[in-house]
C-alpha cells in the first residue's frame, strides 16, 4: 500500500469502543472509511463505520478475512492479541507496530522499557511468590500497589498494600496471575501528554492534562494543566522520548504523576486514542483522533494547539447517563454519547465537555457549577 493514503481508502480499526467509534468519525472528515473488527455486535465503532468483522481477535480466517478489506490497520485498545496483530502485519500495515502493543501490554516489560529508555518511574519489582513480595515490599516500603501484569484496567487487577498484614491478603486475591509490586507514589496530580509521531519522525503533542478519577476511574480532565512551563516541558519530554524510543507510528499517551517535590514519573503508556485526550475534539483544530488518523495514514502531522481551555467530565453508568436530557438543555456543555445500549455500573457511556477562553480555566467552585446538570450540584 502507498502512503500517504488516498482518499477513499479504508482503515481497519481492531477493537469496537467508543475510541474506535471517535477514531471513525475524524477518519470520515478525513475522507476515509473504516472496517472494524470485534467480536461485539453493534459496537459503538461499528454504528458509525463503513464495514465490520464480527469475530474474536484470534481467528486466522476471519483475521485474513479483515485484512482483505482495508489498506492499513490499527487498534483502538490495548487488550487484543499480539498474536493477531502479528498475522495482520503480515498481511497489511499495522500502526503501531505489534512489537509496542507487546510493550504495553505487560507491566513488567512496560517498567523495564521505561527504565532503559531513561524515563524515572515509581521503584517497581517483578512477584512470583508470597516470599518474593514480602522481599520485594522489605526493599521498596510501605504502602505499595500489588497489580496483575496483564489486564488491568480502571482500577482493576490491584490492591493497595499498607501494612504487612495486607500482603497475604492481597497476593491471595491476584495470584496465580504474574504480579508486579510498584512503589506507592504521594503525588500532587495525576497528568498525561497525548502525542503523535509519523513514520517520518515528525511529532506532535498536546498540553499536559491534570486527571482526577473517582473509584479509580477517569472522572474529569482539565486542560492544561495547572503546572509550570519547567513541568510541562518535562512532562512532554519524557512523552517524546517514549515514542522515539518505541519507533512509534501512530498516538500514544503517557500517564504521569506529579510528585510533591516537582519531578514528574512515569506510570503507564497507551500506544493509542486515550481518554485524558477526548477535550482535544472540542478545543482543538485537530484531534487526538485525528491526529491518531494522519500519523496512521502517513499525512503530515499538524501541531497539536488549542484555541481553548477545556473541562471533560466523563459520564458514567446509569447514574450520570440518566442525566442525558439535562445535559441536553445545560448551555455550554458539549456532549458526546458512544451508542452503548447497556449502562451498566462503572461503564464509561459517554463525555462531556465544557470550553473556556484560552487562559482562563476557572476555579474549583466556577468547574462544579459549569457541571452542575451532569453532578446535579
Amino acid at each position: 500500500m502507498r502512503f500517504p493514503l488516498p482518499p477513499n481508502a479504508t482503515i481497519g480499526i481492531v477493537g469496537g469502543g467508543q475510541l474506535g467509534r471517535m477514531s471513525a468519525m475524524a477518519a470520515a472528515r478525513l475522507g476515509y472509511r473504516c472496517h472494524i473488527l470485534t467480536p461485539e455486535e453493534d459496537s459503538p465503532a461499528a454504528q458509525v463505520s463503513a464495514g465490520v468483522t464480527v469475530s474474536d481477535y484470534e481467528s486466522p480466517a476471519a483475521l485474513r478475512e479483515f485484512a482483505a478489506a482495508v489498506d492499513v490497520i490499527t487498534f483502538e485498545f490495548e487488550n487484543v492479541s499480539a498474536e493477531g496483530l502479528d498475522l495482520l502485519a503480515s498481511l497489511k500495515p499495522v500502526r503501531p507496530s505489534p512489537a509496542t502493543l507487546r510493550v504495553s501490554q505487560d507491566r513488567l516489560v512496560e517498567k523495564a522499557f521505561l527504565n532503559r529508555a531513561g524515563v524515572p518511574t515509581a521503584p517497581w519489582e517483578a512477584v512470583r511468590s508470597l516470599a518474593e513480595l514480602e522481599a520485594a515490599v522489605a526493599r521498596i516500603g510501605l504502602p505499595a500497589v500489588l497489580k496483575t501484569t496483564r489486564l488491568g484496567y480502571d482500577g482493576k487487577g490491584q490492591v493497595i498494600l499498607r501494612t504487612p498484614e495486607d500482603l497475604p491478603r492481597g497476593f491471595g486475591v491476584l495470584y496465580p496471575k504474574p504480579l508486579i509490586v510498584e512503589g506507592f507514589v504521594d503525588f500532587a496530580a495525576e497528568i498525561s501528554v497525548v502525542c503523535a509521531r509519523g513514520a517520518d519522525g515528525g511529532f506532535s503533542a498536546f498540553d499536559a492534562v491534570e486527571n482526577r478519577h473517582r473509584d479509580h476511574i477517569l472522572d474529569l480532565t482539565l486542560a492544561p494543566a495547572r503546572i509550570g512551563p519547567a513541568t510541562a516541558a518535562a512532562a512532554r519530554d519524557i512523552a517524546a522520548r517514549v515514542a522515539e524510543t518505541l519507533d512509534l507510528v501512530g498516538l500514544l499517551a503517557v500517564e504521569m504523576f506529579l510528585c510533591r517535590d516537582g519531578s514528574v514519573l512515569a506510570n503507564e503508556i497507551a500506544p493509542r486514542p486515550h481518554n485524558s485526550g477526548h477535550w482535544t475534539i472540542d478545543a482543538c483544530p485537530a484531534s487526538q483522533f485525528e491526529l491518531h488518523v494522519r500519523a496512521i495514514a502517513g499525512l503530515p502531522l499538524p501541531d497539536a494547539v488549542r484555541h481553548s481551555d477545556a473541562v471533560m467530565k466523563n459520564l458514567v453508568g446509569p447514574e450520570e447517563t440518566a442525566r442525558w436530557p439535562a445535559i441536553l438543555a445545560a448551555p455550554g456543555l458539549i456532549p458526546h454519547l458512544y451508542g452503548k445500549v447497556v449502562a451498566n455500573p462503572g461503564r464509561k457511556m459517554g463525555h462531556v465537555t465544557r470550553l473556556f477562553s484560552r487562559g482562563t480555566l476557572p476555579d474549583e467552585a466556577a468547574i462544579q457549577a459549569a457541571l452542575a446538570a451532569v453532578t446535579g450540584g
